[in-house]
Order: structure tokens, then sequence, then C-alpha cells
């Protein structure tokens, strides 16, 4: 660290403008005696019009203050530090001039009209000076007092997403034990909850061993969504409330990280063409955030794959496409991705294809014919208001 006038810098930018700061002090100190009323009036009076960049400005700027201050209060000043005019050899005498004729003597009484302006002039400026000083000492304290909330701010707002970010995480963690753990016997009694008026001809599938425990503690639990070698890898949920699970956690707890879910309208008993999952965009990178990362091929070309299980039965599916879009209005005529969960003919398909391909920000060379079982997953997307990222991929297995 490097210091000038007792204060330290730890840059170069920062340390040269103290030296340029120490450089116009050390003027000041020369050009006017700092132990006297009128030199640290003259002083003040040049403070006005100057503009330190650092606390050794600032410091001065205080010490004046302060001995204003004192000599208003009547004190004793201690001695300045010296001048550089007094640590100079003294200067050779001139030749004296001729002295110039007298002038004539001004009367007692414009003597003392004199004296009463000047006063008044030196109390106008060292009132208009003092008045600066204390409005720069105020500001300094203002801002000082602003940065330090700014720093308190800060440091709760990373507390907090860290906290959020490992709370996010342990969860994760505990839900991948229980699902890798066989409860079939334990839990062999335990049958999914139909959310749905389904006719008696319809067969409700088994839920699979590995997502018993978790489906025991809640029967929300819809799936489980997984890309290697990435942070996605949670449960997913499925209410008749799609709202319900973007502030909501696995143990429906209040949690602004929420939880993936399936739009309520897909049903995974009967099937559809395409299924939808919602997840945040998290600024502690958790959740959907890194889907956004789709927009690069390289990442593409490394996370290919996506697996997604509903409670009765696995899935692998290959990503097709990823686009930015967004949530229109309810009278605008165009393609909204969040409404395509069923087609009504291959032609209707062939066209929801069409318009995604159109839209994708990569070439991924596949491609999806009626018949089908697509995925996708949406996000929010922070280049325009209502944003979103999409990814949609095939099933394969």
């Amino acid at each position: 660290m490097l210091y000038v006038e007792g204060v330290g810098f730890t840059s170069k930018a920062e340390y040269e403008a103290a030296l340029s700061d120490k450089k116009i002090i050390d003027g000041l100190r020369h050009k006017y005696d700092l132990n006297t009323k009128a030199g640290l009036m003259d002083v003040s009076k040049d403070l006005l019009t100057i503009h330190f960049q650092t606390k050794v400005g600032d410091n001065f700027d205080d010490e004046i203050f302060e001995r204003i201050e004192a000599l208003k209060r009547g004190k004793t000043l201690d001695p300045a530090t010296p001048t550089a005019a007094r640590e100079t050899a003294p200067k050779k005498s001139k030749p004296a001039k001729p002295a110039k004729p007298a002038k004539p003597a001004k009367s007692e009484k414009t003597k003392d009209l004199t004296s009463k302006k000047d006063k008044k002039a030196d109390a106008a400026i060292e009132a208009a000076a003092i008045k600066e000083l204390k409005k720069r000492y105020l500001i300094r304290n203002v801002l000082i007092s602003i940065l330090l909330l700014v720093a308190f701010g800060s440091i709760g707002y990373y507390i907090k997403y860290y906290n959020d970010a490992r709370k996010v995480q342990e969860q994760s963690d505990e839900f991948s034990e229980l699902r890798n753990k066989k409860y079939a016997e334990v839990l062999k009694n335990v049958e999914p909850i139909v959310k749905k008026n389904y006719d008696e001809t319809v067969v409700i599938p088994d839920i699979l061993d590995e997502y018993k425990a978790l489906y025991n503690k809640n029967k929300s639990l819809i799936g489980w969504i997984e890309i290697a070698d990435t942070i996605i890898d949670y449960p997913v949920m499925q209410t008749v409330d799609n709202e319900y699970y973007l502030k909501h956690d696995f143990n429906q707890k209040n949690d602004a990280n929420g939880c993936i879910f399936l739009d309520t309208n897909c049903d995974v008993i009967l099937g559809n063409d395409n299924w939808i999952l919602y997840g945040h965009h998290m600024k502690n990178g958790k959740m959907f955030s890194s889907l956004i990362k789709y927009a690069d091929k390289d990442y593409y070309e490394k996370h290919k794959y996506i697996r997604f299980d509903t409670i009765y039965e696995k899935g692998t599916y290959e990503v097709m496409y990823a686009f930015r879009s967004r949530i229109y209005n309810q009278d605008e005529i165009t393609f909204k991705y969040y409404q395509f969960i069923d087609a009504n003919s291959s032609e209707e398909f062939d066209s929801y294809m069409e318009e995604m391909d159109k839209m994708s920000l990569i070439d991924t060379g596949v491609y999806a014919t009626y018949g089908d079982k697509l995925l996708t997953l949406s996000t929010c997307d922070y280049q325009e208001e209502n944003g979103r990222f999409v990814v949609v991929a095939k099933r394969i297995d």
C-alpha cells in the first residue's frame, strides 16, 4: 500500500490522484499563512473553486473548516504545517525605490467608513466560505452514509442470495437421495391422487419405485427432470393452479425459487403432443436459469439430451429448438408456444414446427413429425418485457 499524508492507497491511479491533491495543498500552504485569520479566510475562498480527488484533499478541507470554527469560538490555533515559503532561503532585498510624494491624508470619517465596509466585506466572505465548507462537509457525510447503506444492503443481498442457493441445493440433494432409495416394500400401498376425471376404462399405472418416497412427501409430484452436467436436476410438480409453484417449494412453504412444474393442462396419464414445464430464471443460477445457455451452439452440442421421467415412466428427449418469445396479449394473432399442448391435425402440428424452426437460435438438424411427443422447457428472459426463453425437445426413448 502507498501512503500520501498518512492516507493509504491500493491502486496506482488513486496514489497519483493523491499526489495531485498534495501538490495543490502544498501550493496553498506556501501561498497563505494558515496560522492567521486572514490566511484562513483567503485559503477558504480558493477552496470554493478547487475540487479534490481523494481523502488527502478532503482532510485538508476539514482542517481549514475546523481552524476557522476554532477562531470563531475564540480558541488559540495550534501551529499549522510550516509553509514552503518559510523553508526556503531568504530572498535578496531589492534597491529601495525613490519615495513618492505622500498623498493627502484621508479624513478620520472617510477612514472609519472604509474600515466598516472592509469589515462587512470580510464578514460576508467569511460567512460564505464557512457556509460552503459546511455544505461540503454535510454532502460528504451524506455520501458516506449512503455508501454505507448500499454496502450493508449489498452484503444482505449476497447473504440471502447464497442462502437461497444453498437451500435449493440442499433440497435437491435430499430429493435425489430419496429418489435413489428403493421404497417398493415400505410404500407399496401408496396410491396416486388422480386430479382429472378419467372414465373407468382408463388404467392408472403404478408409480415407479424410485419416486414413491418423494410422492409420499408431496402428492403434487408428477415427475423429475435432469440435464446431465448442469444444475437442472429437480422434482417436477403439477397442480390445478399454474401460479402455486411459482412461489412455493417442494414442502409447500413460501419460496421465491419456486419449483419446476408441469402445465396444468398437460396429462401424463393420457399423454399429449407436447408437455410444457415452467421454471424460474433465478439470479443465483438455480432452477431453469441455465436454459438460456442453449442460445450457444457449443453448449447445445454438450447438452443435447434431456431426461424427463413422469412418476409412471422414464423418458429421454433430444433438443430440437431454442428460441426467444414472450407472453402475448390475448387479441394478438401469432404463434403462442405456451398454448401448444395438442395439435388437431398433422397440418397444425407441422405449422407449429415451422414456427419454432424459424425462431430457433440454433440449427440442430432434429425434426419432429405428427405423432412424435415433445417436451418444452420455459423460463423468463429479461431481454424484453414478459420475455421467455424456450427449449423444445423430441422424445427418443
